[in-house]
């Protein structure tokens, strides 16, 4: 014996409109996104009228809305989909409408400014695009000028910023990342004017970057306080002192080395030379700033294990330096992999710095992938090329990618018992 439930027959038959409807509201949302962030020529001509902007989008942005076009058809159809599959059932139903009305106002928001923004970036790093003339497609050319410098020395700007930041992150994250856990430990401990000190250690991370990129200018100046100590220091023992000139000085570490020993590292091979002075204290002066961050993060982790690991471990006849190593160590390693990997990122995106004290020099030892994006987007230096901008971008968030799934994989391994 059946029985008929007429009001699940409805709903049932309705989930077929309602698919449809879902397709066609993600599709003109994203259509619409899409439209305002199309690569357009600017200027207030074209963005005088409703109507002389969709016509310069007829004439200029056709492929970008194509290609968005088809990413809408595919994800409205995944819409759909989930929609025809949960409508039936009540309670999934009632949780998928409710769940996208909140959602909705931070999809909408993300969607026009973010992905919307990456999708825009990602079709003019394939274009030659300068915002003021249409899109002229160029393919992978942009992707390929990143790295002539291989074969033209003239064209080295963008591998001389990657071998910058290789050899900041190299030292920047394994410094910063020691310091912040000496300071946690120092800090952990049972000792007078506790929260004076966390205040002092903490105070450069909450300081504008900009106010302490400045005050670190003065001290780096070649009258600056850091000769000017070095100087009154070395005088104590009889010796003297050359002003150096921190921002301005070129030469690498490893060529200082080699000439102390009487050789030389002709200019031609600039990537054996190292970091430059100029670049090791710009590294200075993000480990003064960036370590107390992780030193919290460091603190607070240590503050969440079990006093009584360490209580047995005493019993056992552990020494305070056993004690660390095989207890305090491990259980740091899920904080040791987040202050990592939020490093490497940092030091790889590093700008502000850059940007106020050496505008990427000297001799170009200080540019920074992030720098030349910055430079080549706003034509700083020449004609304005959005599209080798973005291209750069784009290529700096692949490398950034894979060096988090590098330390992810060699440093992740066995949290999970902690």
């Amino acid at each position: 014996m059946t029985t008929n439930d007429p009001q699940g027959s409805a709903i049932r038959s309705s989930r077929t409109p309602v698919a449809i409807a879902a397709f066609f509201v993600v599709v003109i949302i994203l259509m619409t996104i899409a439209l305002f962030n199309a690569p357009t020529m600017g200027g207030p001509r074209v963005m005088a009228t409703a109507s002389t902007y969709l016509a310069e989008v007829r004439r200029t942005a056709l492929p970008f809305l194509g290609a968005v076009a088809l990413l809408s058809i595919v994800l409205g159809l995944v819409a759909a989909r989930t929609i025809y599959r949960e409508w039936p059932h009540p309670r999934r139903r009632h949780n998928l409408i409710m769940g996208y009305l909140f959602l909705s106002p931070y999809l909408l928001i993300t969607l026009t400014f973010t992905v919307g923004v990456v999708l825009f970036a990602f079709y003019i790093s394939f274009n030659n695009y300068d915002i003021f003339t249409p899109p002229e497609w160029t393919g992978l050319d942009n992707y390929a000028k990143a790295f002539r410098g291989f074969t033209n020395p003239a064209e080295k700007d963008f591998l001389q910023s990657l071998h910058n930041v290789l050899w900041y992150s190299l030292i920047v994250v394994p410094t910063q990342t020691a310091l912040a856990i000496l300071l946690a430990v120092l800090l952990n401990a049972r000792i007078r004017f506790k929260q004076l000190f966390r205040t002092i250690f903490y105070a450069p991370s909450v300081t504008s970057s900009v106010v302490i990129t400045l005050i670190f200018m003065w001290f780096y100046l070649k009258t600056g306080y850091i000769n000017f100590f070095i100087a009154k220091s070395l005088g104590i023992f009889g010796l003297s002192w050359e002003n150096i000139n921190w921002l301005g000085d070129p030469r690498g570490l490893i060529q200082l080395i080699v000439e102390a020993f009487g050789g030389r590292i002709p200019s031609a091979q600039w990537y054996l030379r190292g970091p430059s002075i100029a670049w090791m204290a710009i590294m200075f002066q993000n480990i003064f700033t960036t370590a107390p961050t992780f030193m919290i993060m460091f603190l607070a982790a240590l503050q969440d294990i079990n006093p009584t690991l360490y209580e047995a471990a005493s019993i056992d006849g552990a020494n305070a330096w056993q004690q660390f190593r095989k207890i305090t160590l491990p259980l740091l390693r899920p904080i040791i992999l987040l202050v990592v990997v939020l490093g490497t990122i940092g030091t790889l995106q590093v700008f502000d710095q850059v940007y106020l004290a050496t505008s990427g020099g000297p001799l170009g030892t200080s540019l920074t992938p992030v720098y030349i994006v910055f430079r080549e987007a706003l034509g700083i230096l020449g004609p304005i090329n959005m599209g080798y901008a973005s291209a750069l971008a784009f290529i700096l968030a692949l490398l950034i990618f894979f060096f988090t799934f590098l330390q992810r994989r060699f440093i992740e391994r066995g949290t999970e018992l902690y």
